[in-house]
């Protein structure tokens, strides 16, 4: 059930067609009675044709391939036609009976027990708010009832389903469904989702024939390909058998719990259950008493329960975590210690969530210490004490310690099946393994406990693999896994006499590991009598057939003993914290990456870069996660080496060697370096992998952070404060737009949004300029439709923005206008109680959510009627009304939104999950008001993020209201009344995270209401309260008692406010009360009273920052999508030329940012005049002179000295870290190449012109956007191009173009030719009406809904697919073909027995080629498609 389900008291109204035009531009509809739109662009009009003869034109019209423009919602157009469709049945029937008014009275007269039927009521009733005892309560709608309707006569079509299910022949054409799927968007036709979810329509086989006015041979193929419509009659006569069988009643215990018979998941794809939120395991997750975040991250380990030791444990494990990285005194160790398990104890004993701990625990998050004050003898009754408090533990440090819980509870899952693993072994083979049993409870991380777990499937192999086989034997089902051929390996070593060689090493694995850690004393070796090769040789030690000589036993010995000091739990754990102390990066170029990152490229900044210790990452984590992503792209090579490798390695000799000198002991000691380095060789490798993975994950844990601050921030800004308001009030706001147009050649869209979110007003300014009264120039006529618009309105503010550097134009006019014309804002009563007026406020808005809104669902269903850029000034003015809901109505759109340059390196769902907590703490600071959810769906959408709630507890929340009478008089409801008939919304344990942030206005009236619900104060604190308010009005017991009894148990708080006694409770002395509460109860309290006080004079009062209006940088950034290090002053750009004058050049960059050339910097030949070299439109290469961020203006230089030396970026680094040797030897070495390059190189000038081979101009295109080109030298000579441009991901066309009217051998030709059959004049001619117009057509067809992104082999497996589960369908879809660049798929299937077919289509210039046959767009191919193939099968007939 969605929100908009649950709205009470709205009235459905339809609105009436009338006259309107269509502005092609904005996609507005214009009407002519009015220049100025309704509400949603429709008229307020409830009027509805009852005339069926519009009905049989409009059906007329659809079959004749008429568009009718319908902009009602979906659900709407449904609902009328079912009304049309039902009224013209019950027409035919009485035509049919024959019987007019006087025939049925005259029935009537004769038998008085006829029944007249009653007259038809009207379907739409406005829908009245009552007292919440009137209302009735609505019984909720199982799956036994998923196929009724609201509607009447609906029963009626039940029966007529019945009574035709008989078999009709197939009557339809084979192919004509490819022609019923595909709809234009502007065409009226349903939602995908609509379609999906639409019960099947009653039209019967005489009805279509009907319908259609053919005759039945004509139809019979029809049918065949579109079903005749009864693909859900085994659904509906389960419910007709469940229907017959028993009447459904509903649990009282559980409303959701109806007797067992259709379910959904019989009916829908899980898909589409799961979507919704209505699978089996959401169900489970709503009827758990358990917050929902909790239930959601805690499922791996539903079936995991800690020990008190474990727990204990915990606490100590997660406090080392967070206190290595906080700032705190020593001191203050061990009450942060005790902090963190008490939020522990709070998170898992009590099933808590951060919110609730924040706002009712927060006295445990504080350290205070009463710190003694000199005496002062001139006042004696001073305090003796004053109180030092510290803050212990963070917003961001609480939602640390939830993911650490869950990063313990894998890590005592883990630890936990190595134990049950051990003691099986023990089991079946007596022994002990002291290693285990010593790094088992002392493995601290996941990484050593794969030590622990690598080291018992080495040491134990054998008795594993015995285990394995008894538990195959138990479990039939299970799969034997055979162990791995290298443990094969080891356990013939150590089963055989060989291994004694091993044991003549003199030392152990383990012992070698304690002389390295230094742990205990240290073990001396003794050496054996014999030399290594002579002890090898001895038969003691052989063991043939598998070791037959001395040099293979002296080499698995060496092997055995370095795979053991490998695996051995201690020397991992040594090595890995040298890794992490003195651990090494560097990065070292690719051959790819050699040619591929030039100086401009992103990545050049680490190219070369050395040196670099770990702890320097964690300053720029962006860094490491870009080098990561130029690893994965095959530029780079990230190696991991340790500082002082060697000296380390020596000293590790040292406590492997014997310390006795003799030939023999210098022999043992060889072989003992030699597997220790085998051993480090090895380690080495594992330890720079996991090192790097820590560390990736770390760096993106940072950004995340980032991320979540940055959006912290965003959220935390209450709405736009009118002047003379209180903060927190909502303004009215008119919202001003030009797009991405050109400001003063495009229209400019507006739209007038009051306080409610109503938007009352929209249009359109086309004539938006002020003239010059000097010259005698008026002022454009929308400027004084603006003014008279502010002046009908009164807006608090204006808010602007756009796509472009236009909208800066924009904003300087609208601030004129209002300083020319003196607007104001609305009126308001300063401090002195004088009403005044003040200048009207003009701000730039942020548009991120704004740009989202615009093309979303929620957008056009909210606004149907809307052109995209007036609902893009819908989404500024709700910005500006409240930036909080508009994040939280994006759902997982807001990863959508920039907050880091570094977020693109991050996985998505680790940025979302941080995002979350950001939104989650954010809304329970600002509450939510409970019954404005209920009626509000726009408010609906922050109740996910409110403590101990979630989607699934959100949706059950709302519905259980609605059943209850949908309104809530006080908290206490939400658990459930017995005795008022009221089901329980919440479980106590959720009720408990919830409660005290869903709050309820206090209705003094109502003698019911409690003051307190209306506050941040908990239910379990109301007593505090009541005896704060009793103890403020100075009322003693009996007097208490006497209010209670009469009034209830909140009258005292209510004779507080009543009698507006709220001041007195900051008389009180809080500390003292404090002290006791702690002393006789052991609750600590403090804060909470402060809150209590707080909320007594302001309940939930704004807590947000003030709206934060953006800075000149940000402007700058939204305008033009650049950032400083992305445009600077220095830097070489092209630019496309505006107008060329006597002495300057006007010019524009790509990002819209316009500029001037002075006469000095437009070449050194002053007397040549700039129009003799340069012309209008020309696009040439041009370096900034001079960049200013505010006003978006520039200067530039196109004097070819300056255009050849672009500034570079200054990158501060120590010296050491930059390998210049290396540097320069690449720049020499590429050099080189191009000097012994075969062929003489050619250099066009223009900006797009590269001296590329094929290769390389694939390799420059790879990380640019489709549709990019390249023009390079062609190799078929110096009269060719070649043109290189990205169709696709890996995909690239390569463009013969042939030189014509060449003036000499170097220069560009003069015609260019494409295949003999395209002509242009010039590169910039071919760019845009070749390239750039094949680029669109691809662009068309892949955003188009037939295009498949897989394979073609994918495709057609989804072709299969769908034709299994809709037998009588036909289908088709595209998909590219990536061996023929510029060439697609067309892959379709007749039916479910069909062969599979595909024909290509060429992308050309302006049109799509199939069979021949050229097609403008997308819905032409489609149709010619259809008809081309409809064409065939006549053919074949």
């Amino acid at each position: 059930m969605s929100a908009l389900d649950l709205i009470v008291g709205e009235a459905e109204i339809d609105s009436q067609e009338e006259d309107e035009s269509f502005d092609e531009e904005t996609g507005e509809v214009r009407r002519k009675a009015n220049g100025v739109n309704g509400i949603n662009g429709h008229l307020d009009d409830s009027s509805e044709e009852e005339d069926d003869d519009d009905d049989e034109e409009a059906a007329a019209a659809v079959r004749k391939d008429f568009i009718v423009e319908d902009d009602d919602e979906p659900e709407e157009r449904e609902r009328r036609r079912r009304e049309r469709k039902k009224r013209r049945r019950e027409e035919r029937e009485e035509e049919e009976a024959g019987l007019d008014e006087d025939d049925l009275d005259l029935i009537g007269a004769a038998n008085p027990d006829f029944e007249r039927r009653a007259p038809n009521e009207p379907k739409l009733k406005r829908l009245k708010r009552g007292h919440k005892e009137d209302r009735e309560v609505r019984r909720p709608q199982g799956v036994e009832n998923i196929f009724d309707s609201e509607e009447e006569g609906e029963d009626d079509y039940r029966n007529q389903r019945q009574s035709h299910r008989a078999d009709p022949r197939n009557l339809q054409d084979e192919f004509a469904d490819f022609i019923e799927e595909d709809f234009d968007d502007r065409d009226g036709a349903p939602d995908d989702d609509d379609a999906d979810i639409a019960r099947p329509t009653g039209r019967t086989f005489t009805e279509i024939k009907d319908a259609t006015g053919l005759d039945e041979a004509a139809l019979e193929d029809m049918k065949e390909a579109f079903g005749d419509g009864d693909e859900y009659d085994w659904a509906l006569n389960l419910q007709d058998q469940e229907d017959e069988s028993e009447q459904r009643v509903v649990d009282p215990e559980d409303p959701d719990a109806l007797s067992k018979g259709l379910e959904l998941k019989d009916v829908f794809e899980p898909s589409q259950l799961a979507e919704r939120l209505l699978t089996d395991e959401d169900n489970e997750i709503r009827g758990v008493d358990m917050p929902e975040r909790f239930q959601l991250a805690r499922k791996p380990y539903k079936h995991l329960t800690l020990t008190p030791e474990q727990f204990k444990e915990e606490g100590d494990w997660i406090s080392d975590l967070i206190w290595s990285r906080k700032a705190l005194p020593l001191e203050l160790k061990d009450p942060f210690r005790r902090a963190v398990a008490k939020v522990l104890e709070f998170m898992v004993g009590d099933e808590y969530e951060v919110p609730f701990i924040i706002q009712h625990r927060k006295d445990y998050l504080i350290h205070s210490r009463r710190i003694p004050i000199t005496p002062d003898p001139s006042n004696p009754g001073a305090d003796e004490f004053e109180i030092s408090a510290e803050k212990l533990l963070t917003h961001s440090e609480l939602w640390r310690i939830a993911e650490f819980d869950l990063k313990f509870r894998a890590l005592v899952d883990k630890r936990n099946a190595l134990s049950e693993t051990y003691s099986k072994l023990q089991d079946i083979a007596d022994f002990q393994d002291e290693v285990f049993e010593e790094m088992l409870p002392a493995a601290a991380t996941m990484e050593e406990l794969q030590d622990v777990q690598d080291y018992l499937h080495f040491q134990h192999a054998s008795r594993l693999a015995d285990l394995a086989v008894i538990d195959a034997s138990s479990n039939s089902n299970a799969a034997h896994k055979r162990p791995g051929s290298s443990k094969v390996l080891f356990e013939r070593v150590r089963n055989s006499k060989v291994y004694g060689l091993v044991r003549a090493f003199g030392i152990t694995a383990d012992a070698f590991a304690r002389n390295a850690l230094k742990q205990g004393g240290r073990q001396y070796i003794e050496d054996p009598v014999e030399r290594p090769d002579d002890l090898a040789d001895s038969e003691a030690i052989m063991h043939p057939p598998d070791y037959s000589t001395g040099a293979q036993c002296l080499k698995a010995a060496k092997t055995m003993l370095a795979e053991e000091i490998f695996l051995s739990p201690k020397m991992r754990k040594m090595i890995r914290m040298a890794y992490y102390q003195d651990g090494i990066i560097e990065c070292y170029r690719t051959e790819k990456g050699l040619r591929r990152i030039d100086e401009n490229h992103p990545y050049y900044d680490f190219k070369y870069l050395r040196n670099q210790q770990m702890r320097e990452f964690g300053h720029q984590p962006d860094l490491f996660l870009r080098m990561i992503r130029a690893e994965e792209e095959g530029l780079v090579e990230i190696k991991i080496r340790m500082q002082n490798a060697e000296s380390f390695r020596k000293k590790l000799y040292g406590d492997i060697e014997s310390d006795n000198f003799s030939e023999v002991a210098d022999a043992w000691n060889r072989e003992r370096r030699e597997v220790l380095d085998t051993a480090l060789l090895k380690l080495d490798k594992i330890m720079a992998k996991g090192v790097k993975e820590n560390l990736k994950n770390e760096c993106e844990d940072q950004v995340a952070l980032r991320c979540r601050d940055e959006f912290t921030k965003r959220l935390d800004q209450a709405p736009y404060k009118p002047r003379g308001m209180q903060l927190g009030t909502v303004p009215r706001v008119l919202a001003i737009s030009n797009g991405a147009g050109a400001f003063g050649r495009e229209a400019v869209c507006w739209a007038w949004v009051e306080e409610d979110g109503r938007v009352l007003e929209n249009g359109r300014f086309t004539d938006l300029f002020l003239g010059d009264p000097e010259r005698g120039q008026e002022d454009g006529a929308d400027v004084k439709a603006l003014v008279k618009l502010v002046e009908r309105r009164k807006p608090d503010v204006i808010g602007v923005s756009g796509f472009s550097a236009d909208t800066r134009k924009l904003y300087k006019l609208l601030e004129e206008i209002i300083e020319r014309k003196d607007l104001r804002g609305a009126e308001y009563e300063d401090s002195d109680g004088n009403e005044r007026t003040d200048k009207l406020d003009l701000v730039v808005v942020n548009d991120e959510v704004a740009r989202l809104y615009q093309s979303s669902q929620r957008g056009a269903m909210e606004h149907p009627g809307f052109a995209p850029l007036t609902r893009y000034c819908v989404g500024l003015a709700k910005y500006l009304q409240n930036p909080l809901k508009e994040y939280a109505a994006l759902s997982k759109d807001i990863i959508s939104i920039t907050l880091d340059p570094a977020q693109a390196y991050v996985p998505q769902e680790k940025i979302f999950k941080y995002l979350e907590t950001s939104l989650v703490d954010i809304v329970n600071i600002v509450g939510v008001e409970i019954n404005d959810a209920v009626s509000d769906w726009y408010t609906a959408n922050l109740l996910p993020y409110v403590s101990g709630l979630g989607p699934r507890k959100a949706q059950q929340l709302l519905k259980v209201i609605n059943l209850n009478g949908g309104a809530v008089s006080t908290r206490a409801e939400l658990v459930g009344d017995a005795d008022q008939q009221r089901v329980g919304a919440v479980g106590p344990r959720v009720w408990a995270n919830c409660a005290s942030f869903l709050y309820i206005d206090f209705d003094s009236s109502d003698p019911e209401a409690d003051y307190l619900d209306n506050t941040r104060v908990h239910p379990e604190d109301y007593e505090l309260g009541r005896k704060m308010a009793a103890d403020a009005l100075e009322l003693d017991e009996e007097d208490i008692e006497a209010e209670t009894s009469e009034h209830g148990v909140g009258a005292i708080v209510r004779k507080l406010v009543k009698e507006d006694q709220q001041d007195k409770v900051e008389d009180l002395v809080l500390e003292e009360y404090a002290e006791q509460l702690e002393r006789n109860f052991n609750q600590k309290k403090r804060a909470t009273l402060e809150t209590i006080a707080q909320e007594f004079q302001s309940p939930y009062e704004e807590l947000r920052n003030n709206f934060t209006l953006l800075s000149s940088e940000e402007i700058f950034t939204m305008f033009t999508g650049e950032t400083r290090d992305t445009l600077y002053e220095g830097m070489v750009v092209p630019v496309s030329i505006k107008k060329v004058g006597e002495d300057y050049i006007e010019a524009r960059m790509d990002c819209g940012i316009e500029g001037t050339v002075p006469l000095s910097e437009i070449s050194n030949r002053p007397e040549i005049s700039p129009r003799q070299l340069f012309q209008q439109f020309q696009t040439v290469q041009a370096k900034i002179m001079y960049l200013n961020r505010k006003t978006l203006a520039a200067t530039f230089s196109l004097r070819e000295e300056e255009v050849r030396n672009p500034a570079k970026k200054d990158h501060d680094r120590m010296p050491g870290d930059w390998d210049e040797a290396q540097e320069q030897a690449d720049k020499e070495s590429m050099r080189e190449k191009n000097d012994v390059s075969g062929r003489t190189q050619r250099v066009i000038k223009h900006p797009l012109f590269k001296p590329f081979n094929s290769a390389q101009a694939q390799e420059f295109l790879g990380s640019q956007s489709r549709g990019d080109v390249v023009i390079r030298p062609s190799s078929k000579g110096v009269d060719h191009l070649a043109v290189t441009w990205k169709v696709s991901d890996n995909i690239y066309q390569h463009i013969d173009v042939l030189e014509l009217d060449k003036s000499s051998q170097f220069s560009s030709g003069g015609t260019l030719k494409i295949g003999g059959k395209y002509t242009y004049t010039d590169l910039d001619e071919l760019i845009v009406n070749h390239v750039k117009a094949m680029a669109k057509k691809v662009d068309e067809m892949m955003l188009h809904e037939k295009y498949q992104n897989g394979s073609k082999a994918e495709t057609e497996r989804w072709l299969s697919t769908y034709t299994e589960a809709n037998p009588k369908r036909s289908v088709y879809a595209f998909c590219i073909d990536p061996k023929h660049p510029g060439y697609f798929f067309l892959c379709f299937k007749a039916g479910q027995h069909a062969q599979l077919q595909s024909w290509p289509v060429k992308v050309v210039p302006q049109a799509f080629e199939l069979q021949r046959n050229m097609y403008p767009d997308m819905r032409a191919l489609c149709n010619g498609f259809k008809l081309l193939f409809t064409n065939m099968q006549s053919k074949r007939r």
